[in-house]
């Protein structure tokens, strides 16, 4: 196989099910707000809208900017981050640090919320973003079931699809010692 025809793996932000699930939500709560506005408080009219209005509109922005959630490819993997901070939140974790891919789940009210991270190899240098500080990794540690070094190094599956065959396929082809792992406490 040729370089182009590697199964390069990308995922991009976009319109998910539960992006478009949040989007009605909140158009519904904020027309709900502008529309059925007696015995509402103004004030409280304007955080609901600021929060459900504003929150709906910043997510549908991300999902329109189309940039990469995740990728895999010859160099290592991309860690896409926020659409909103994007730069300052995207990482790349070269093959020569990464030990595994990690599946696993963080369990929401009513739900689970998937996750893909990388489990790094020991002394390997810090990713750039937030998540870094020690309370940070303590909060992180208590609210997720995965340890802190894991967490800094996922990526929520959310505002984009993860297609778990072709995501193998690709770390089996650039990085062939390196297993795709569902963690289990």
């Amino acid at each position: 196989m040729n370089d182009s025809e590697a199964p390069v793996y990308e995922a991009l932000y976009g319109f998910d099910r539960r992006t478009i699930s949040v989007l009605a939500i909140s158009a519904l709560f904020s027309v709900l707000l502008l529309v059925h506005s007696s015995g509402v408080p103004l004030g409280l009219r304007i955080v609901g809208l600021l929060l459900f209005g504003g929150g709906g509109l910043l997510m549908a922005a991300g999902a329109l900017t189309r940039k990469t959630a995740f990728r895999v490819d010859a160099t290592g993997i991309l860690l896409g981050g926020s659409p909103v901070r994007y730069r300052a939140t995207t990482a790349h974790v070269p093959w020569q640090d990464i030990t595994a891919v990690v599946l696993w789940q963080q369990p929401v009210p009513h739900s689970v919320l998937p996750w893909v991270g990388v489990a790094r190899r020991e002394g390997a240098p810090p990713l750039p973003g937030s998540g870094q500080g020690r309370i940070t990794r303590s909060i992180g540690e208590a609210l997720t079931p995965v340890p802190a070094e894991l967490l800094v190094a996922s990526r929520a599956v959310n505002g984009w699809r993860l297609d778990r065959s072709r995501l193998a396929t690709a770390v089996a082809y650039f990085a062939p010692g390196v297993q795709v792992v569902e963690y289990t406490p």
